[in-house]
């Protein structure tokens, strides 16, 4: 008799993904780049590199350090804009039978939801995902994603200008994410994902210059997936929306963990840059992992930490 394969099917907050693992914003390109080493269409969803309003060329070189374990990174969210996407990007991701979610980023609440409502309006993305780590400029720079009061204000601006699936990614540079995480719930948000990158930086010492040019730059890969186990077990015991787990997820195992602390989903980054197939892999170690422990389906394994 035939193994019964494990239902993986998982619902991210009003969007039903036939398995949970994504990719992570600024790791995949437009998807587009990674058709050569692996079969798209077996993704749960892919989620695309951060959309700005106009045409971004963000930071100066150099971008990308390796680090242990790990690696900072200072792209400066570079991309091509909104409208550019949609006409150029968009046809080769409509042919794919997994979701298109859009990562989109502004310096301000009026570029967020300008954003927000174009994408409103196009049918063939699914959800969409808020960036909220970047600097508002009208209040000197300060991060969306580290203030209540200014999450409060993006989220609800945003959530009033569409009715596609609102995914919240939150920043980790926080003293208590929790506090973010209920604010964007009671914002409007429909799902969290968590975490974006850990501020760092590296020095040259023998010309004792950063070795990014930006300065800083943050830290993805092995080295964070504690800290963000922790921070989504946290905000899954914190809010009653769905939460989806980033950082350094690099196996089915590291997957299964955050699945485990209470993530619905999860969403693969720096492994992509080391393993282009790293997300097909995770995929058929979650399903390889269920079969073996007899688990029917995966909304049986979340949120089944012993303490």
């Amino acid at each position: 008799m035939t193994e019964k394969k494990p239902v993986l099917t998982t619902d991210i907050g009003g969007l039903v993904l036939k398995n949970p693992v994504m990719t992570a914003s600024g790791t995949f390109g437009y998807g587009k780049e990674f058709e050569p080493f692996m079969d798209l269409n077996q993704l749960g969803a892919v989620i695309v590199k951060g959309l700005s309003l106009k045409p971004a060329k963000g930071n100066p070189p150099p971008r990308i350090v390796e680090t242990k374990c790990g690696m900072l990174n200072a792209i400066g969210l570079e991309n091509i804009g909104i409208e550019k996407f949609v006409s150029e990007k968009l046809p080769f991701l409509r042919k794919l039978s997994c979701p298109a979610i859009a990562n989109i980023y502004g310096t301000n609440t009026e570029e967020y939801v300008e954003i927000a409502g174009i994408i409103n309006d196009v049918d063939d993305i699914s959800g969409i995902e808020l960036n909220i780590s970047c600097p508002n400029v009208k209040v000197g720079g300060v991060a969306f994603g580290v203030d209540p009061v200014l999450t409060e204000e993006v989220v609800c601006a945003v959530r009033k200008k569409t009715t596609k699936p609102l995914m919240v990614k939150l920043s980790p540079n926080v003293t208590d994410i929790t506090k973010i995480a209920r604010v964007a719930e009671d914002s409007g948000a429909d799902s969290i994902s968590l975490i974006n990158t850990i501020t760092g930086m590296a020095i040259d010492i023998n010309t004792r210059r950063p070795k990014i040019g930006n300065i800083t730059g943050g830290l993805s890969g092995p080295a964070i997936k504690p800290v963000a186990l922790r921070m989504v077990w946290q905000v899954a015991e914190a809010v009653k929306i769905p939460v989806i787990g980033i950082g350094g997820i690099m196996t089915a195992e590291d997957a299964i963990e955050f699945l485990i602390a209470g993530a619905c989903a999860v969403q693969v980054g720096t492994a992509n840059l080391v393993n282009p197939a790293a997300c097909t892999e995770i995929l058929q170690g979650i399903e390889d992992f269920c079969k073996t422990e007899k688990i029917t389906s995966v909304d049986k394994l979340i949120g089944t930490l012993n303490i």
